[in-house]
């Protein structure tokens, strides 16, 4: 499996921007969907997941800004940032979590301007 995130850039804070997460290969096993950041000099944290059942979970941080969401047949995943803050700058990367492992992404930097 191999993951494509695009959409990332710089916005000004206020703004919006739409990732998107394309995968290839099957999405057979899947369990869930999600977006992470990483930030510089932070940790990797979870910024929102949906399971294949279509249940979400969001950091705090973002809840009733971004909303995830997925295309299941084109095996896409969005996430959709409004609202956006300096504090939300970082490298963006999707995941996908199989039953056996995760496959990731290639980061998508998003720069907020204040």
């Amino acid at each position: 499996v191999q993951l494509q995130a695009s959409g990332g850039g710089l916005v000004q804070a206020g703004g919006s921007l739409r990732l998107s997460c394309a995968a290839s290969g099957s999405a057979f096993g899947i369990r869930s969907r999600g977006w992470y950041r990483q930030a510089p000099g932070n940790e990797r944290e979870l910024v929102a997941r949906i399971t294949s059942g279509g249940d979400t979970q969001y950091a705090e941080s973002v809840k009733g800004r971004f909303t995830i969401s997925r295309d299941s047949a084109k095996n896409i995943v969005y996430l959709q940032m409004n609202s956006l803050r300096p504090e939300d700058t970082a490298v963006y990367y999707c995941n996908h979590r199989y039953v056996v492992r995760d496959f990731w992404g290639q980061g998508t930097l998003v720069t907020v301007s204040s």
